[in-house]
C-alpha cells in the first residue's frame, strides 16, 4: 500500500511548480517541498535520530521537519505551543526522545537546514513502550494534565487522509489556512496532509499573526484581517473559533465569499450556530473524530450533510453503538497509548454516547466519563481540576462545572474565614501552575457545604454533578462570586476569548452604526455647526445624566444576590458619575445659556423615551439592563468626545470652561471604559447578557436619534468681513 510519503512524491512528480506551501514571506513548490523534506530526513538518519519531538509555531519548518521524520521513518512526537513545563518534562521522558527539532535556533543547537534546528537530548532511561509501528505520537491534553501518548503508524494516517481526500471529492480545496496550532492531529491531517494529496496550497503564519495564543486565546479581529490577508478556501475550526467568525460575519466584518468549506470539531457545535453560519455564507459542516482514530470519524460535507448530526462515518472505519449507547469504532484505531501494552483489539470504545440515524448519519449526545469538553476542545477531568481546588485552597467540597465553555468555573464550599481577597489570590496562583487551558475563570464560594440529605451528594460523599448543575443558579445566590483572569500573563494586545464584552460590541455594532453615522459629526468635522446645535446637544445630555445616578441605585437595589459584585462595582460608579450633570449646566452658563431655565425644562421625546426605558427594564425587567446605557455613552465619548469637542472649539471659539463635560468624559472615560470591559466579562449568566444586549441596542437607536435631532445650519457659514 502507497503511504504518504509515496503520494506526496507522486504530487511533487506531478505539479512540480505548483505551490505547496505558503509562509509569510516565502513559499515552496510541491517539487522543493520534497527536495527540502528529503535533505532534512538524510540529516535525520545520518544524526541517528529514532525520535524527535517536534517543538514551536506554525512554520514551513514545522511542516517540513515532520515530513522528514515521515520520509526517515523517525518517530515524531510534536509537542504542543500550550503545553505547560512539566507537561513537556512529562512528554519528554515518556517518548524517550533523541532531539527536539524547532524553527528557533536554540543553545548548542545544529542548524539542519531550511529554518529547521536539531537540539540533542540526554540519554532517556525511562522511556515507555511504544508498537514497533509507531510513526507518530500525538499527545492529547490529558483529562487530568498529565498528557497521553496516542501511538499512530504511517498507514493509519494515510487510511485518514484519504479517506477524507474520498469523501471531499466534491469540493474543490486549493487553498487552506492552518489556523489551529499544527502540533494539534486534525490540524496536521486535515489541515495539512490532506490539502497536500489533493494538489492544494497549505498556508502557515505564526499563530499570534492569527489573533492566537495558548489553546484558548484569540483575538477576533486579529483572526478576521488575517483571512481577508490571506483569502483561504477552507479551515478547521474547533466551536469558539466558530462561534467568533459567525458573529464577525454577522456584523459585516467578514464575508463567506471565497469560503468553499469550514469544517468543526473538537467539541459541542450546536445547530443554531451552524445555522446562523449559513444564513451569511459560512459554509459550516460539522464532523467528529478523537486522536485515537486519526482524528476524523465522521463528517458532513455537501450533498451528504444531516443536521443534528456529525455526518457519515467515513469509508475507512466502521462505527456502531453499542446497547449501552457508547459509540464504538473499528478499522482504523490507535496502535495503543505510549507504555501500555494492553492493546484493545477490535473495536475502540470512544466514551462518548450516540445514536446511528437514517441513512447512516451519526449523532453525538454526551460523554460516557464526567469529561469536560471546553470550546476548544479541550478534555478536562472535573475530578482532577476538583482535587487541585482542594489541595490548593484547603476547600471542603469543590464542584468543576463549564462543558462547552472557554474555561471552567467552580463551585467551593470554603468554611474558615479567608476574605474574597486572600481567596482571590490563591485562585490566580493556582492557575498560575494549571495547564491554560484548564485555568478558572469563575468561582462561587459558599459556607455552608452541599449534603446527602439536600440531595446534591451521592451516599458516599460524591457529587451529584447533574442535580448540581440544574440547581446551580440556586446554590450560587448566595454565594460569594470571583473572577480570575484565566491567561492574564498570555493574552494578546485587546485579545479576548470571545468573552462577554467582546460578544457584546459585536452583536451591537449594526445598532452603534446609527449613533456614529448622525449628520452632525459629519457636520462638525466639514465646519457645518453652530452655537445653537452644541447648546441642543448639551441640554439633552443634562437631561438624561441626571439621570445616572439614580439609575444606577434603582438598579442596585433591584439586583439579586448572585450579582453582589455588580452592586459593588456600581458603588464605584456612582462615587465617579455623582455630580456631573452639574458640570454640565456650568458649560451651558459659558455658552450664555439660563442654567435654572434648562434645569426645569423638558428634554427631547428620544431622550425622555431613553430613561423611562432604563427605568422600566431595572424595575420590571432584569436590572441588569441598565449596563446596556453604560455601553452606549461611555463608547461614544471615548470615541467622540475628544476629538469632537476640540473641533467644536475651534469653530465656536467658545472658552475651556465651556467644555468641562466633553472634554473629562473623553479622558475620564478609558479607565471607566477598561473597568467596564472586566465587570461585563464577570457576567456569565445568558439572561443577564441578552438583557444588556437588547438594553444597549435600544439606547443606542434612542440616543442615535436624538444626535439626529440636533439643529445644524443648512450650509457652511461664510467668513464675515463686517468688522474689518
Amino acid at each position: 500500500m502507497a503511504t504518504l510519503p509515496d503520494m506526496l512524491a507522486l504530487q511533487a512528480g506531478m505539479h512540480p511548480s505548483r505551490t505547496a506551501l505558503q509562509g509569510p514571506e516565502a513559499a515552496f513548490t510541491y517539487a522543493q517541498m520534497m527536495q527540502a523534506a528529503q535533505a532534512l530526513a538524510d540529516q535525520l538518519t545520518l544524526s541517528g535520530v529514532r525520535r524527535a519531538g517536534l517543538c514551536g509555531d506554525n512554520s514551513m519548518a514545522w511542516v517540513l521537519a515532520d515530513l522528514a521524520c515521515l520520509l526517515a521513518e523517525v518517530v515524531c512526537v510534536p509537542v504542543p505551543v500550550f503545553f505547560s513545563p512539566s507537561q513537556t518534562a512529562h512528554l519528554t521522558e515518556r517518548a524517550g526522545l533523541d532531539c527536539l527539532l524547532s524553527a528557533e535556533a536554540s543553545d548548542g543547537g545544529e542548524h539542519l537546514g531550511h529554518g529547521v534546528w536539531l537540539t540533542r537530548l540526554p540519554e532517556a532511561h525511562g522511556e515507555a513502550w511504544m508498537h514497533e509501528q509507531t510513526a507518530k505520537i500525538t499527545f492529547t491534553s490529558g483529562s487530568t494534565g498529565t498528557p497521553k501518548g496516542v501511538c499512530l503508524s504511517i498507514a493509519q494516517m494515510t487510511a485518514t487522509t484519504l479517506a477524507l481526500k474520498e469523501r471531499l471529492a466534491g469540493v474543490s480545496l486549493e487553498h487552506h489556512l492552518c489556523i489551529l496550532p499544527l502540533a494539534t492531529l486534525l490540524e496536521n491531517i486535515a489541515g495539512v496532509y490532506l490539502p497536500l494529496l489533493m494538489g492544494g496550497t497549505v498556508t502557515v503564519a505564526p499563530l499570534h499573526s492569527l489573533g492566537m495564543t495558548g489553546s484558548s486565546g484569540l483575538d477576533v479581529k486579529w483572526l478576521v484581517e488575517a483571512i481577508h490577508h490571506h483569502r483561504p478556501h477552507s479551515l478547521i475550526l474547533v466551536p469558539e473559533l466558530a462561534q467568533a467568525l459567525v458573529a464577525a460575519a454577522e456584523q459585516q466584518q467578514l464575508s463567506g465569499d471565497g469560503f468553499r468549506f469550514l469544517a468543526v470539531g473538537g467539541g459541542r457545535v450546536s445547530a443554531d450556530l451552524l445555522a446562523r453560519g449559513r444564513a451569511v455564507g459560512l459554509p459550516l459542516y460539522e464532523g467528529y473524530g478523537l486522536s485515537e482514530c486519526g482524528s476524523v470519524v465522521a463528517l458532513n460535507v455537501p450533498g451528504a450533510e444531516r443536521e443534528g448530526s456529525v455526518g457519515q462515518p467515513l469509508g475507512h472505519v466502521r462505527v456502531r453503538v453499542d446497547d449501552r449507547g457508547h459509540i464504538r469504532v473499528a478499522g482504523n484505531t490507535h496502535l495503543g497509548y505510549l507504555g501500555d501494552r494492553a492493546v484493545e483489539d477490535g473495536w475502540l470504545d470512544t466514551g462518548d454516547l450516540g445514536a446511528s440515524l437514517s441513512d447512516g448519519f451519526l449523532s453525538v449526545n454526551g460523554r460516557a466519563k464526567n469529561l469536560l469538553i471546553t470550546s476548544f476542545g479541550r478534555n478536562i477531568s472535573p475530578e482532577w481540576l476538583e482535587s487541585e481546588l482542594i489541595q490548593a485552597l484547603g476547600a471542603r467540597q469543590a464542584v468543576v462545572y463549564g462543558d462547552g465553555d472557554p474555561h471552567p468555573s467552580a463551585l467551593l464550599v470554603v468554611q474558615d474565614d479567608r476574605s474574597s481577597d486572600a481567596l482571590g489570590e490563591q485562585l490566580a496562583s493556582l492557575n498560575e501552575r494549571l495547564p491554560d487551558y484548564a485555568r478558572l475563570a469563575r468561582v462561587h464560594v459558599r459556607r455552608q457545604p452541599l449534603t446527602h440529605a439536600d440531595g446534591y451528594l451521592t451516599a458516599n460523599g460524591r457529587p451529584m454533578r447533574q442535580r448540581i448543575q440544574a440547581d446551580l443558579p440556586t446554590l450560587v445566590a448566595g454565594a460569594c462570586s470571583l473572577t480570575i483572569d484565566p491567561d492574564h500573563s498570555s493574552h494578546p494586545p485587546g485579545g479576548s476569548f470571545m468573552a462577554f464584552f467582546d460578544r457584546l460590541q459585536s452583536e451591537t455594532a449594526e445598532a452603534r452604526a446609527h449613533v456614529t453615522g448622525a449628520p452632525v459629526i459629519a457636520a462638525i468635522r466639514e465646519g457645518r455647526f453652530d452655537l445653537d446645535g452644541y447648546t441642543w446637544f448639551l441640554t439633552q445630555a443634562y437631561h438624561h445624566v441626571k439621570h445616572t445616578v439614580p439609575l444606577m441605585m434603582a438598579c442596585g437595589g433591584r439586583l439579586p444576590e448572585r450579582l453582589e459584585f455588580v452592586r459593588k462595582a456600581l458603588v464605584e460608579y456612582i462615587e465617579e458619575e455623582y455630580g456631573h450633570h452639574e458640570w454640565i449646566l456650568n458649560d451651558l452658563a459659558a455658552c450664555g445659556e439660563d442654567k435654572e431655565a434648562i434645569r426645569h425644562g423638558s428634554p427631547d421625546i428620544s431622550i425622555e423615551l431613553m430613561v423611562a426605558y432604563l427605568y422600566d427594564r431595572i424595575n420590571r425587567g432584569n436590572p441588569a439592563a441598565f449596563f446596556g446605557m453604560v455601553q452606549v455613552l461611555e463608547g461614544t465619548s471615548i470615541e467622540l468626545a475628544t476629538p469632537l469637542g476640540e473641533e467644536i472649539q475651534k469653530q465656536l471659539k467658545l472658552p475651556n470652561q465651556a467644555f468641562s463635560y466633553l472634554y473629562s468624559h473623553g479622558a475620564l472615560d478609558q479607565e471607566h471604559f477598561e473597568f467596564f470591559r472586566n465587570l461585563m466579562n464577570s457576567i456569565t449568566d445568558p439572561d443577564d447578557q441578552q438583557a444588556i444586549v437588547e438594553a444597549a441596542r435600544m439606547v443606542y437607536r434612542l440616543y442615535g436619534d436624538m444626535l439626529h435631532s440636533i439643529p445644524l445650519p443648512t450650509r457652511r457659514k461664510e467668513q464675515s468681513h463686517a468688522v474689518a
